[in-house]
């Protein structure tokens, strides 16, 4: 006989990031160009729109990773490039964490920089997460950071100094884990992160960086889910003058 052992935390979190995912369905309609994800939460809703995709909806996705690439063909959806279209009508994208200023830390699946390309070329950005992500401050995840390789121990060095304890990501294999673009990752954990858009702009005038895990001011709709129930929470701007 065999045995479950899949964790209770395990099976809510699968039924929170489908339950998210469906939910974002919403937000896409015909004729759109739609920015497609990375992880697990954004492979849900890959597969679900691909279903949309075989019953009729006239979409083109922009894929965030090789391996989103891989699913979205897999699962029917007709893909485009930022060759063809530099602007974006919704991209659905999941994250590590959120704050209540709807601030990310993303890149835990290794595909920040294209994320986050994704997601500045996007009319909306759409946040698609399990109650897990949703924290009071920023930090408890390790902050991904992508390097060029010639630089890694300059920037893991610099890094430390700011109170963080690096580590360079591995491959299953041992093996520095490479990005799709040709990069390493340093996982920085901060623990606490109390002013994320401070710390954004310190990494990203660093020389050797290539990109970060902070998305600031990027996010204009996050939806959790708490078991099948999902919240939507909108970022609030300040009005023009």
């Amino acid at each position: 006989m065999a045995i479950d052992l899949t964790t209770n935390d395990q099976k809510k979190g699968d039924v929170e990031k489908a339950a998210a995912a469906r939910a974002s369905l919403r937000f896409v309609h015909d004729g759109n160009i739609v920015g497609l994800g990375t992880g697990s939460t954004a492979a849900h809703a890959v597969r679900f729109l691909g279903e949309r995709v075989q019953a009729g909806l006239k979409i083109r996705g922009i894929p965030t990773s090789v391996h989103t690439k891989e699913l979205a063909t897999s699962v029917g959806i007709p893909l485009t490039t930022l060759d063809e279209f530099q602007q974006i009508d919704v991209t659905i994208d999941g994250a590590d964490e959120f704050d209540p200023q709807l601030h990310l830390t993303k890149g835990g699946g290794g595909a920040l920089l294209r994320e986050k390309i994704i997601a500045s070329a996007s009319l909306q950005l759409v946040i698609i997460a399990d109650s897990s992500k949703q924290v009071a401050m920023l930090g408890k995840f390790p902050l991904p950071v992508e390097v060029i390789s010639f630089a890694q121990s300059l920037v893991a060095k610099r890094i430390a100094a700011l109170g963080a304890a690096v580590k360079l990501r591995q491959d299953a294999k041992g093996n520095p884990f490479v990005t799709d673009e040709g990069h390493h990752i340093l996982d920085c954990s901060f623990g606490r992160i109390p002013d994320p858009p401070s710390l954004a702009r310190t990494l990203s005038d660093m020389p050797g960086v290539v990109e970060h895990g902070l998305f600031i001011d990027l996010a204009g709709v996050v939806l959790v889910a708490e078991g099948e129930n999902v919240t939507e929470l909108r970022r609030h701007t300040s009005p023009s003058l």
